[in-house]
This record gives C-alpha cells, structure tokens and sequence, in this order.
C-alpha cells in the first residue's frame, strides 16, 4: 500500500488520469496497480499495489506520472 502527500488537495478526476497511466506502464515492471482511494481536501492518495518490491511499484508512478509515493508499506490481506 503506498500513501501520497499532495499539498493543497487533490482531484479524484486527476487521481483517475494517473491511475490510468500506471495501468499502462505497470506490466514492463511486473506490477500490478490493483486499487485506489483518494481523500481529495485533505490531499491523500492510497494505491493498492502488487509489486516485487518497493521500488519496482515507485518506478511505475515515476514514469507513468512522475508522482512517486512519499510512504511504501508491505501489508497482507487478512480474512
């Protein structure tokens, strides 16, 4: 699960474009950008991720957009 800062708010609109671009770089990465939630006045963003690791998932982000998660956490899914 990654976690982006954006100062100043954010649009699901923008969020939605970005997304949309991950999902077009993600698979020469190995990577699979699953899900994600937006809290638009406060500027967070999460994305559910499956990656190799870490750096793999921000490279993604990196080249898709160029927004890369300021927080990586490795979690695994509960019953």
């Amino acid at each position: 699960m990654d976690v982006h800062n954006m100062e100043g708010g954010v649009s699901a609109k923008d969020v939605e474009d970005a997304h949309m671009k991950d999902l077009e770089t993600q698979a020469e990465h190995g990577v699979n950008y699953k899900q994600y939630w937006v809290d638009e006045q406060s500027g967070k963003i999460f994305c559910l991720v499956e990656a190799p690791n870490a750096e793999a998932a921000n490279t993604v982000h990196r080249e898709a957009h160029g927004l890369v998660a300021d927080e990586i956490y490795e979690v695994e899914e509960g019953s």
